[in-house]
């Protein structure tokens, strides 16, 4: 679904990202791993066009959108659930969805499954998107990138500050839309067990580079664990 060729990216005389290439297949999860300031961030806002590659190719179900702006990577079908969650404190749950459907066709509805996977946003459809807890707040998230259909799912670090019982949650609900076999999931995340628990295939990223890859069942005997530790 989503193939990364030989990518570049600098910042000032700084070589943020080196040569990376990748490949993120349909109905998998591919976790992407690393300490901070490997670079992990820089990657998804390339990936998503809000920063430009400096070299390299980004190829998405099959057609090139290095150049392409942001809006038509997520008309074509690439959601993402930025680090922070950023939704939009003053609008309502409904609306901070419903923000998730600005590339779909004009009367569409809110889908019924981000509400069958995440049934606490049905019951708060009418309060402040920053009256919700953090944990909320990243389920509105995911549901928000959900709204557009994508079929490239980008998350950073969905984990970050979230009460584990809602980990739990999100853990169910990337596994769910993998299963389907209609998305592709790129996860971004440093919380070892909750990748492993979700990896098909992982990456591990360090100085701008992708240092280790392998399926996700291999990750103990690999030790990537270790590697992220050192």
């Amino acid at each position: 679904m989503l193939q990364v060729d030989q990518l570049n990216q600098y910042y000032g005389g700084s070589h943020i990202l080196r040569n990376l290439s990748f490949e993120v297949p349909l109905g998998q999860v591919t976790t992407l791993l690393g300490r901070n300031g490997v670079g992990k961030t820089t990657l998804l806002k390339t990936l998503m066009g809000l920063v430009p590659a400096a070299s390299g190719s980004i190829d998405f179900a099959g057609r090139e959108i290095t150049r392409a702006p942001s809006y038509e990577r997520v008309r074509a079908g690439i959601g993402y659930v930025p680090q922070g969650r950023e939704i939009f404190p003053r609008l309502s749950v409904e609306e901070n969805l419903l923000m998730g459907l600005a590339t779909r066709p004009r009367g569409e509805a809110v889908p019924e499954r981000i509400f069958t996977m995440f049934p606490v946003l049905r019951q708060m459809l009418a309060r402040r998107g920053g009256d919700l807890s953090g944990g909320q707040q990243q389920q509105l998230a995911i549901g928000r990138a959900l709204a557009a259909g994508p079929r490239l799912l980008i998350l950073d670090e969905p984990t970050e500050g979230i009460q584990p019982s809602i980990i739990k949650d999100i853990e169910r609900a990337i596994r769910s839309l993998a299963e389907t076999g209609e998305m592709a999931i790129l996860l971004v995340e440093q919380y070892y067990d909750f990748a492993r628990s979700l990896a098909d295939h992982y990456l591990v990223m360090e100085r701008g580079e992708i240092v280790m890859r392998g399926a996700g069942k291999d990750m103990d005997v690999d030790g990537v664990r270790e590697a992220l530790a050192v």
